[in-house]
């Protein structure tokens, strides 16, 4: 399961088509770069959850300690659905609409996660 999104995560970096290089930082440099409030949900020792509100936009923003911790998050995410937009050590949930026009403050890489019952593609990326 891991493998699909992982692969799909590996094509981060600057963009290439126009938008900017993928963010990086602390859950609240993140948000102040995506221009939202961020309501912090959880403060663990190997992450940080907020949900992020940008006028009618919403989403919910997640920094991890470790790569491995992101990977393992995003795994179990997998199993869900759901559009993700995933950085360096952090991951952005939320609507598609809402999620593309994160990606244009945070670059990233926007995933498009199967989840066990909608019978879809594991990790299918859609830049």
């Amino acid at each position: 399961m891991a493998a699909g999104v992982l692969l799909a995560v590996a094509g981060c970096g600057s963009g290439g088509d126009g938008t900017p290089a993928t963010a990086s930082g602390s859950l609240e440099q993140l948000a102040a770069r995506a221009r939202c409030r961020a309501d912090i949900q959880t403060d663990a020792a190997e992450l940080r959850q907020a949900t992020c509100a940008d006028g009618a936009r919403r989403y919910v923003l997640v920094t991890f300690t470790s790569a491995r911790g992101q990977a393992e998050w995003l795994d179990v995410a997998d199993d869900y659905g759901g559009t993700y937009l995933v950085g360096g050590r952090w991951v952005a949930v939320g609507a598609r609409k809402d999620i593309a026009a994160l990606r244009d403050r945070l670059g990233g890489t926007v995933v498009d996660a199967a989840g066990k019952h909608g019978g879809g593609h594991h990790g299918h990326r859609s830049d």
